[in-house]
């Protein structure tokens, strides 16, 4: 599983024109679920993202989370994260997990983030989106 984790003023996701998702500041995730990810990886990773202290407190350090600040998180399923690029010029796409499989997991952070108290919006899996941010920072990690 690999996630790309942005500290955010504001993101949304447009899927043929609508809005399905948006929030305010926060933390935008682009989540990429691999071959032979389980419950146990999205429940590791989810608490990672709403823990890390990406933050600033008030003497300017980053020291507060997500669940310290009440932002909102923004979940977007990406399988490219799990992209290899090491051979030749076109990405393969073989350690992504089945279409079936990874819905499962991604619902499943979903619905982690929102247990966890954090006002949580997400994409439409297997569609076609336009995902718009305003990094705030910029600050953007990778977790594997």
């Amino acid at each position: 599983m690999r996630a790309v984790i942005q500290r955010v003023k504001q993101a949304k996701v447009v899927v043929d024109g609508n809005s399905v998702g948006e929030i305010g500041p926060g933390v935008l995730t682009l989540l990429g679920v691999a071959q032979g990810d389980g419950i146990a990886d999205v429940e590791r990773v989810i608490s990672k993202i709403l823990r890390l202290r990406i933050f600033e407190d008030e003497a300017g350090k980053m020291n507060r989370s997500l669940l310290d600040t009440g932002g909102s998180h923004l979940i977007v399923s990406q399988f490219t994260l799990c992209g290899d690029l090491s051979k030749g010029n076109r990405p393969s796409f073989v350690g992504a997990a089945s279409p079936d499989e990874a819905r499962k997991l991604y619902e499943q952070a979903l619905e982690l983030s929102r247990a966890a108290g954090v006002t949580t919006e997400g994409g439409k899996f297997q569609a076609e989106m336009q995902v718009s941010l305003l990094n705030d920072g910029p600050v953007t990690f990778v977790l594997d």
